[in-house]
């Protein structure tokens, strides 16, 4: 349990009414990454305040009212949850650059240059995020920021996300490992065994094809046969 000196706020507004809780600031990023904690060692102390740095407890009453429970540890997690953690500055800054990063990485796997048909790396797209002064939030999903994103950076550089449906054949003294490959990275729509080949068709991002690509050459040595059946924008 992290002591009330080293604690932070945790802080939910409910029925016209603040509530507060004092946390362990590491432990309550992880609670609110998904990560389960025993909420009893993320709080310095159970009780739920009107104040923390007053002292203030709310009544029974009040719990009841807002949360419909007077269960310290379960009105804890839903302020863990639905609630703004006080982060340090340096958490804020790791937390966010984390979720940057997350970003990133999502437009890379899924965008491409529409000119080139090549996926941006993520240093560019970490570039334009800066070049565009792009906020993100440390506590959103990063798949429900990336529409906003893309659109401040598509100022700086030209990123379409599109899906591609692709056909794949694999001669048949690989096609355990490919199939392994594939299913790695996406689900497979459709497949047919032969006796000298697997073929399966797939969706995926279009900026996955080089990956998916260089891999499945890689196994066959250059053996496999890819086609593009339909291309779409998301």
């Amino acid at each position: 349990m992290v002591s009330v000196e080293d604690a932070v706020i945790a802080r939910v507004s409910k029925s016209g009414m603040e509530f507060e809780i004092l946390v362990d600031p590491d432990r309550a990023l992880e609670f609110r990454k998904g990560n389960e904690t025993n909420v009893e060692e993320i709080l310095a102390v159970p009780e739920i305040f009107k104040d923390s740095r007053k002292g203030e407890r709310h009544s029974s009453e009040d719990l009841h009212k807002a949360f419909g429970t007077t269960d310290i540890f379960e009105i804890a997690r839903r302020i863990l949850r639905e609630g703004e953690i006080q982060l340090t500055t340096e958490q804020r800054h790791r937390f966010t650059e984390e979720k940057r990063k997350e970003i990133a990485n999502i437009i890379s796997r899924q965008g491409i240059d529409p000119k080139t048909k090549l996926p941006h790396p993520v240093t560019r797209i970490l570039n334009a995020m800066s070049e565009a002064h792009v906020s993100v939030d440390p506590f959103r999903p990063a798949k429900e920021q990336v529409k906003a994103v893309l659109e401040k950076i598509r100022e700086i550089i030209p990123i379409s996300l599109e899906r591609i449906e692709i056909a794949i054949k694999v001669p048949i003294e690989y096609a355990g490992k490919a199939n392994s490959i594939v299913r790695e990275i996406t689900e497979v729509k459709k497949e047919e065994w032969t006796s000298s080949a697997w073929i399966a068709l797939v969706e995926i991002p279009a900026g996955l094809q080089a990956d998916i690509y260089d891999r499945l050459n890689k196994l066959t040595s250059g053996k496999v046969e890819v086609k593009i059946v339909k291309e779409h924008k998301i």
